[in-house]
């Protein structure tokens, strides 16, 4: 084999390399941006939900055809009795949905009851980063818990999962690091509760705390600077690859 054609043979074989390279590199671009449209699209439809008035809450027997994709952040309102059992922590290092959310804190999750029965749990609002300190969460939960049926507005939730990197919950704190609020109610008694929990709205407590509030949506949106990100990695890999051809072609 003469040194022309082993020359060929490897432009060859580096053309065919950097086309590969480059068409993944350009996939990826393009997923971005198709990802960039279905953001805007979910932005734009948690915005329509998050605005609309309130409105009542399901029956019970209408949950199971309910779902995160088509219910979450759904507005509604509600009459319940919060139950005099041992409500859950839930710690968070910030919130994507709450912009007035200082920091680190923990969520006081109750069950309530409804007029038929059934018990749904509440996302009550934050208290200031006390992951540690249960007696100061029992005391800020314990003048929620009156024993008279309150009007409620808040928002339609699902439960999260845990990630591999999620630590695990302290059930003898009660203190969860995911908002599970079916690992709640069979961890602490609450017995049977809906598939979905409640991110109160109102009523905000005499002192604000638990701190309950409108939700708003902040989903990151970086999809743009990833796209520009892959399809530059790809015109720079087709530019070293012309480099490198012209490099051969006058070796030649």
């Amino acid at each position: 084999m003469n040194d022309v054609t082993a020359r060929r043979r490897s432009i060859t074989g580096f053309g065919i390399a950097t086309l590969v390279i480059v068409a993944t590199l350009l996939s990826l671009g393009f997923w971005q941006l198709q990802r960039r449209t279905e953001k805007h699209a979910l932005i734009a439809a948690l915005d329509l939900r998050l605005a609309e008035a309130p409105v009542a809450l399901p029956s019970s027997d209408r949950w199971s055809a309910m779902s995160a994709a088509t219910d979450e952040f759904r507005r509604v309102t509600f009459t319940a009795t919060y139950k005099p059992q041992p409500d859950a922590m839930v710690y968070s290092s910030g919130s994507g949905v709450r912009p007035d959310v200082p920091g680190a804190v923990t969520w006081a999750f109750l069950p309530a009851t409804l007029p038929n029965g059934a018990t749904v749990v509440i996302n009550t609002g934050f208290v200031q980063n006390t992951m540690q300190d249960r007696a100061q969460q029992d005391r800020v939960v314990k003048t929620l818990i009156t024993g008279a049926p309150v009007t409620m507005t808040g928002y339609l939730r699902y439960p999260e999962t845990a990630g591999t990197l999620t630590p695990h919950d302290d059930v003898a704190k009660r203190l969860w690091f995911n908002r599970d609020q079916r690992a709640m109610a069979s961890a602490l008694g609450w017995g049977d509760v809906a598939p979905f929990y409640v991110d109160l709205e109102s009523p905000v407590p005499a002192n604000g705390i638990p701190r309950p509030g409108p939700l708003e949506v902040r989903l990151k949106d970086n999809h743009m600077q990833y796209a520009i990100t892959w399809f530059s990695l790809a015109a720079a890999v087709v530019l070293a690859f012309g480099v490198w051809v012209r490099g051969q072609r006058r070796a030649a």
